[in-house]
């Protein structure tokens, strides 16, 4: 596939992510709290199934690995908002089932060897940075299993203080890798995102 339409692919992806932070933030100031709605998790998972095809596409199986995880997490938000139920029945097995075969496809059935090394190992990166880098990639996927556990014991879907707190950190984090790594995509991407992460955790504050 022509790499133009790929990279379109990946944006496209970003741009939602950064559009769910926008409706959310958007709604909790209307509504002067933390609020989340279908919409967000909607976008989520949208942007979430995009970036999986663009890892896929890039043969990046560490970009697939980090979207599986939080791509069920959306769906189980959607599921406790009573969203996900609405959905038919034949667009949700594509859902579900589309990014595991699209793994499978890529282990067994694509003419290429993944190296696992390059997860971890890269000679343009100098070894702390890319620990730092790790590191900060962890702690902005936990968020959002802490997020799922949370909801899990609310029984219902929520963003509460810990998601936000673990979302400025990570956020921060990437920032501070972006810069020294002079990437422009992941400067953009977080630095609107630290602003909306403080602002909730504002009116998180003026809630309590």
């Amino acid at each position: 596939m022509n790499s133009s339409i790929i990279y379109c692919i990946g944006f496209l992806a970003q741009l939602l992510f950064s559009t769910r932070l926008i409706v959310q933030w958007v709604s909790s100031e209307k509504h002067k709290k933390v609020s989340t709605n279908a919409l967000f998790w909607k976008l989520s998972l949208i942007a979430s199934f995009l970036l999986f095809i663009y890892g896929f596409l890039r043969n990046d199986f560490s970009i697939m690995l980090g979207q599986i995880i939080t791509y069920f997490i959306y769906i189980r938000n959607l599921h406790l908002q009573k969203e996900w139920q609405k959905t038919p029945k034949a667009i949700q097995l594509f859902i579900l089932f589309f990014p595991l075969i699209l793994s499978v496809y890529f282990f067994f059935y694509r003419e290429t060897s993944y190296n696992f090394d390059l997860l971890f190992l890269n000679q343009d990166i100098p070894s702390p940075l890319l620990i730092w880098g790790i590191i900060a990639q962890l702690i902005f996927t936990f968020r959002f299993i802490y997020q799922w556990l949370y909801s899990e014991k609310k029984k219902e879907s929520s963003l509460p203080l810990g998601f936000w707190i673990l979302s400025l950190i990570g956020s921060s984090m990437i920032l501070i890798y972006a810069i020294i790594r002079k990437d422009p995509v992941l400067f953009i991407g977080h630095i609107m995102g630290i602003f909306i992460y403080s602002r909730n955790l504002v009116i998180l504050k003026k809630q309590s």
